[in-house]
Order: C-alpha cells, then structure tokens, then sequence
C-alpha cells in the first residue's frame, strides 16, 4: 500500500468537514479516478486498475500520541473524511475482487502534499500501462484530515474491509518543502522492508538516527505510519522531505518551489520500490520475517549500508575489544622516562571534560544574554550566524582550557608524548559512548563505532611514521586520510540535523529558548568534531593565531547581534524565512453552576510561535503590546481560551486585543442532556452539541472529585499536561448531533460544584471564518509575517 495525507486542508486545498471540500471535491476525485485508464495487459494473470468507494460515515475515538494526553473524536466524517480518504487499486492478481471509483490528488499545500499526491498518481499511471506483471495489488491510498488528526488513516486501517489484505506500506510525508526525501522510519522490525528500500531505490536517502531521534518523541509531530503500525499491525516505511521547513504550512509552500528534480528523485525511488515489493517472494508471508531491527545509512545518498542490529552489537563490541586492547596495552606498560602514561591518560581526561564543560557554559552564557536583551533568533534568516557566535566561543574555549593545561600542567612532558595521550583520550570517550549507545540497544550506536574503528586503525597506519619523525606532512597526510570518512559523514549527518531542527525552532513556542537549544547542539557538534583535533594543541608550538582568530569572530558577531544587526525573518521571495503567528476572533462566555452567565468578553487572541512573541510586531501594530498581555482564567481548564490543540505548556505567552462580539452563522450549542446516579456512586453527565465541524472540548474537575471514565477513545480519561482533559472532535457534513458522557468520582461533596467543562467551535472555512475585525489587523501585519485567522466561540460551564 502507498499512503500520504492530501494536506494541511482538505481535498483539492479545502478544509475537512467544509462544503467546499465535500461537493467539488467528490466530482473532481470521481473524474481524476476515472480518467487511469484500465489498459495494461501482462503476460499473465488479469491486470487491472480499481478505484474504491471507501465506504460509508466512519465514526471513532483515540487517543492521539505526538501531544500526548488528549483524546481526538470524530463523527459522520465520510469515512473520516470520506471524500479525502481515496482508494485506487493495482491489481496484477488471478479472481481478484471488484472495487468501486474514487481518487483524488489536488491539496492547497505543494510540499505538504500535493507534491506526493502528485508522485502518486505518476506512479498509478506508470503502473496503469505497463505490460510488467505484479504478483501482489497495490493499493493507493489518499488520506485527508490531517489538522483532524490523522483521523483518515485511522479509518480506513481499522474499518476498510481491504485493510486485512495489507501485508505492508509506504507511508509519504513532509517535514520542509522538496529535496531529499528521507526514509525516518521502518518496521517495526521486519528488516526485509529495509532491505527492499536497499535494493530497489536508486537515489537512497535514509538513517536509522533519523528514526530513533523521531520516534523518541523529541520532535513533536505524528504520521500515519504510527496509525497503521498501532492499529493495523503492519509494518511500512516512512519517508519524508525535510529541506527549507521554514515554509513548511505556509502561503510559501507553492508547486514553484519545489524542484523538479526532487520530484523526479521522489518518484523514482518510490515507483522502484513499489515494484520491488510488488513482485516480492516475501510479501505474502512477511510475519513470518519480522525477527529484530536494522541499522541502516546511507552514503552520500549513493548507496545504503544495511545490516541487522544484532549483527551491529557483535561489531560494535568486537570494536570496542580492540580498543580497550590498546588501550589497555599502554595502561599496563612500566613508566616511561617522559612519564606515568596511566596518570597523565586520566589527568588529561579530566582537561578534556573540564574544556568540554566550559565550553558549554560559555556558550549557555552568551545563548541566555542574547534570549534576556530580545535577540534571540537573531541565526534563523543568517544561519552562519549561529556558527560565528556559538561554534566559535565552543572551539575557542576548548583550545583555551588544553593551551593552559600544556603550558602550566604539562610543562616537562614532550610534544610527542602528549599528542599521543589526547589521541588515546579521544578514542576512550568514543569508545565509552559506543558501548553506552550498544548496550541501551540503540541502532545509532554505529556513528560511535565508526569514530573508534577508523581513529584506531589510522592511528595504527601513522604509528611508525609519528615515532620517527613527529607531525610531519607525512603524518598529517596519513592522519587526515584516515579521518576522512568518519569527519565527512559526521558533517553529512550534521548538516541533515540542522536542515530538519533549524526551523522547527522557529515555531516551537514561547517557553524554550531557541538560542539555549540551537547553542547547545552547536557546542556538541564542536566536542565531537574537535575530539580527534585536540592533540594537534599539545603537537603546535602556538595556538595563538587560531585563539584569536576565533575570539575575534565570536566578539564581532556578538556586537553585531546585539545591536539589532541581523533580523530573524524575511520575506524574500527567493528564500522566505516567516514569523507564524495565531490570530482568533472570539467571544467567550462563562456560566456558573446555576447556569447564570457571570462573565461574558470578546476579543482577538494573538499568539506567535517562537521565542520572540510580539516584540518584532509592537512596532508595526502598536495596539499589540505588553498591556494587553492575556490573563489566565486560573479556575477555567486551559485557562480559559480556545485552544485548538493542547500546547497551551509551549505557548504561554499571548495577546487579547478586545473586539466586538462575533455571531457565526453556525454557531455551537452545548447541553447537559441527563445527570445521573450511577450503581458504584458515580455522577454520570451525558452532553450534546452541536456547532461547525471542529470543536475542542475541555475538562478540570475540581477539588474532591475524579475523572473516572468517559465515552471517548478507550474509556480511560487521560489528562493534558497541566491535569485538565482535552478532546478534539471533528466530523463532516449533515452530521448528527455529538452526544457523549462523562463520570465523575465524588469523594466530597463541595458548594462550587464537581466539574469544569468548557467547548470552543472553531470557524475554519467559509465567510464563516472571518470578521471585518479579524481582516483589519490581519492586513496590518509585515510580509515577513504568516498570519493564521478564524472565528470562534468559547463556552464554560459548572457543574
């Protein structure tokens, strides 16, 4: 099966549970489904392409795994989201059974993803007309409702009736906007699949750090590969594109900036994939190959090593035998005349994790003087900024720490001697981190067993010629050549982390400063790369050059920083670089327990995305300032605003511009329908409301009483960050009211009630979405700004 999600909207660019994404997009999913043509004939078997009806109106709730804590729902969202969730098959295969027509590929969004959708469809029509025979059906799955939570996926994995066919898939997805696309996830297990997208893919892009970095929950985000894993069982293969996310869901993701070559690269890969596995003596048992995981990385993007983890563990410790082997050698020898070789090894370790330390402060120091003057980001539209400021303080106070410790501590010893001691040093801290890295059955261990084996060998390489002769050309020729490949790939994977982790730091909330963050990869990334480097301190006559050289760098970057020099973000239409900044018209409305309305404002909730809030917009809209910083409702669940999602702990800091009151034609109503007595002393209140397609509902049961069940997901609330509960509903047209209920514990009885409960309707599409208030201070925000506005209503009862 080949699987991605249409965009950040619905079918062809209109929301999910929209009219828009409904009636035109049906037509246009029944014409482009049409149009494949059922024309290949293969040598054998009955070759034919089928489109599928998915079905009818899906309904369901789980709970959602990237924000953990909260519970997303969905209701008569035609199949959850019916009319984006489009099925084609390829079939090559003997009686096999008639589907129904649908597909569809439009989405507002180019990389996010029309750009996939688009690859899709190439790859149906390549495999519509080609006379090669496919042993296995392929099916093309179009799914939608993403900003729904990939409710789409979820429905079709769990109530199609072809879901129990699916043996495996290939998941498509986005991070940035076009070139590589990057293969961050496999399996789970299964290492067959890995070994298909070794074999079959011509420009390979993939890592297994990728993987271990994503599923380890450090990057915020889901993908449908989580829903058919979870819910289907089935294992697949998650790939993604990961360069320029600083337009990633935004106006700035448009089919000119993605290059045709990266399409072509996409398309490429995945058509030879397919075919691989189409035709693949493994597919229709593969359980029965699901033995352990992969290490696996590609080359340059030239070739993938792959190899099985187990197998990884054996090198790995066979690596590091060898290096506690010389190591231990040298540990063991008698004392020489230049010294104790034990003594100066364990002195010289603790310089080095002192340098290490230090150079960390440092860096720390300038990162949070920079974050407290209102600088902060000052790198997000000059990268090399960030390397200037933060890499060259890292490097400097490293060659400064072992420059003092030559001069005032290693004063008697030779040059020689030393070098020989900080190179060992080096190979002891990577040899620790590869044995650290294995045993916690980590696959990523492999970098650390290529910086111990090459370092070891090369050093084997140079020995005769560095006793003879010193850091000659020679040596450093030999030395460098051994250092090429661990050095080139450690920039390799560098480079791809920065790509990937740059921009989310630019819309990761208000609580984490970026500058302490991105510093503090930097500052790594210079313990590592200088690892190997740092005996060339104790073989130098001076460092003095380079010290000031860099403290030069650093000092006039942190001058020009400071002063405003570098802005963070640009609207340059070759490469824009856009503040993301939330804006909601709202109207509130708080009742207490006898219903009364006892409070009641409206207003326009502002919230940005990064570190910076409003300081950069304060001078381009005035009224949007520290005066109208918004204020937590402490007895309301969230603090008493609509949140659409529940990353209120990202987002503390936000604006409330006061404004008249908003009236949507499809406003929400929300009613306690019963309140009962349950036989185990519960209180069961049932609900039912009704409003637009996208709601969030939210929960804080108050002191002496307990959530104890609900009707959603599994039955076990759980709470958001914060002890409040969060749910997202959703559903599509015509649907039907949402009645569901919760039960309350009551361990005593108090005069303010048992529960909160509050439910916001968001607006999303149509006039519906909009207010002349809303239009106005939209249009006065800067190009270099990305704007997203809607209409809702918030609603807060006592019981």
């Amino acid at each position: 099966m080949v699987s991605r999600k249409d965009s950040e909207r619905g079918l062809c660019g209109w929301r999910a549970g929209s009219k828009e994404h409904r009636v035109p997009g049906s037509w246009v999913a029944f014409r482009l489904g049409t149009s494949v043509p059922d024309q290949a004939e293969p040598p054998c078997g009955s070759g034919r392409t089928r489109h599928a009806h998915p079905g009818p109106p899906r309904r369901g709730a789980r709970r959602r795994s990237a924000l953990r804590g909260w519970v997303a729902a969905g209701r008569a969202n035609q199949n959850k989201k019916r009319s984006r969730k489009v099925v084609v098959v390829r079939e090559m295969m003997e009686e096999a059974r008639t589907p129904e027509v649908r597909i569809s590929q439009r989405a507002w969004s180019a990389s996010d993803d029309a750009v996939s959708c688009s690859v899709m469809l190439e790859v149906l029509r390549v495999l519509s007309t080609s006379s090669e025979a496919l042993r296995h059906a392929v099916i093309f799955l179009f799914n939608g409702a993403e900003e729904n939570v990939l409710q789409a996926s979820h429905g079709f994995i769990t109530q199609h009736p072809w879901a129990s066919l699916i043996r495996a898939f290939i998941n498509l997805e986005a991070a940035g906007v076009g070139g590589k696309e990057l293969v961050f996830q496999t399996g789970p297990e299964n290492p067959w699949l890995v070994q298909a997208y070794v074999s079959a893919a011509k420009h390979p892009f993939a890592s297994v750090v990728a993987q271990e970095v994503f599923q380890s929950g450090i990057i915020p985000s889901d993908t449908d590969f989580r829903i058919y894993r979870d819910f289907g069982n089935i294992p697949g293969i998650d790939l993604a594109f990961i360069e320029n996310g600083y337009i990633y869901h935004t106006k700035y993701d448009t089919a000119d900036r993605i290059l045709t070559d990266s399409i072509q690269r996409a398309g490429d890969n995945i058509l030879a994939v397919l075919k691989y596995l189409a035709t693949s003596d493994v597919l229709p048992s593969s359980s029965q190959y699901r033995h352990g995981h992969m290490v696996f990385f590609d080359v340059l993007g030239l070739f993938v090593i792959a190899y099985p983890s187990r197998v990884g563990s054996i090198i790995n410790y066979m690596v590091v035998t060898a290096a506690v082997l010389y190591l231990g050698k040298k540990w063991l020898r008698p004392k020489q005349r230049t010294g104790n070789y034990t003594k100066d090894f364990f002195c010289g370790l603790g310089i080095t994790l002192v340098s290490w330390f230090t150079s960390l402060v440092t860096v720390l120091i300038i990162a949070v003087f920079v974050s407290l003057i209102g600088r902060s980001l000052s790198w997000y539209n000059h990268f090399y900024v960030s390397v200037c400021l933060y890499g060259t303080a890292a490097a400097a106070k490293i060659i400064l720490i072992h420059t003092l410790a030559k001069r005032f501590y290693y004063m008697n010893a030779s040059d020689r001697y030393l070098g020989e001691v900080f190179f060992d040093i080096s190979l002891f801290v990577h040899c620790v981190s590869l044995t650290a890295l294995t045993s916690q059955g980590l696959c990523s261990a492999f970098i650390s067993a290529v910086w111990v084996a090459f370092p070891l060998l090369t050093k084997f390489c140079t020995h005769k010629d560095f006793k003879r002769h010193g850091a000659q050309g020679k040596f450093i020729a030999l030395y460098l050549s051994g250092m090429f490949v661990p050095y080139l790939y450690a920039l390799y994977l560098i480079w791809a982390v920065f790509e990937m982790f740059t921009p989310i730091l630019g819309r990761s909330g208000t609580e984490i400063p970026p500058d302490v963050v991105l510093a503090s990869i930097l500052a790594g990334c210079t313990m590592i790369l200088s690892s190997y480097f740092i005996n060339f301190i104790y073989l130098a006559r001076s460092t003095k050059r380079t010290m000031q050289s860099l403290t030069l760098v650093c000092v006039v970057t942190f001058l020009l920083v400071c002063s405003g020099a570098f802005f963070p973000y640009s609207s340059h239409p070759a490469s824009p670089k856009p503040k993301r900044v939330f804006l909601q018209h709202m109207t509130r409305t708080f009742h207490d327990l006898d219903g009364n309305v006892v409070k009641r404002d409206s207003g326009i909730w502002i919230n940005g995305f990064d570190y910076t809030g409003m300081s950069h917009i304060t001078p381009h809209i005035p009224e949007i300032n520290e005066s109208i910083r918004a204020h937590c409702e402490e007895n309301a669940p969230l603090c008493g605003f609509p949140w659409y999602l529940p990353v209120h702990f990202l987002i503390r800091k936000n604006w409330y511009l006061p404004a008249p009151e908003v009236s949507p034609g499809n406003p929400a109503h929300f009613r306690l329908v019963s309140k009962e007595q349950t036989p185990w002393d519960s209180i069961k209140l049932t609900f039912e409301a009704t409003g637009p397609s996208h709601m969030s509902f939210y929960i804080r049961t108050h002191e002496g009483s307990t959530l104890s069940q609900w009707s959603l997901g599994n039955g076990t609330p759980v709470t958001s960050k914060g002890g409040d509960y969060f749910v997202f509903y959703s559903h599509g047209l015509q649907a039907s009211a949402w009645r569901f209920w919760i039960e309350v514990q009551v361990l005593e009885e108090r005069p303010e009630g048992m529960v909160t409960v509050a439910i916001a309707a968001h607006h999303l599409s149509g006039e519906e979405k909009r207010s002349s208030q809303l239009d106005a201070l939209k249009d006065k925000f800067p190009d270099w700004t990305f704007p997203s506005a809607w209409v809702c209503t918030y609603s807060l009862f006592v019981f």
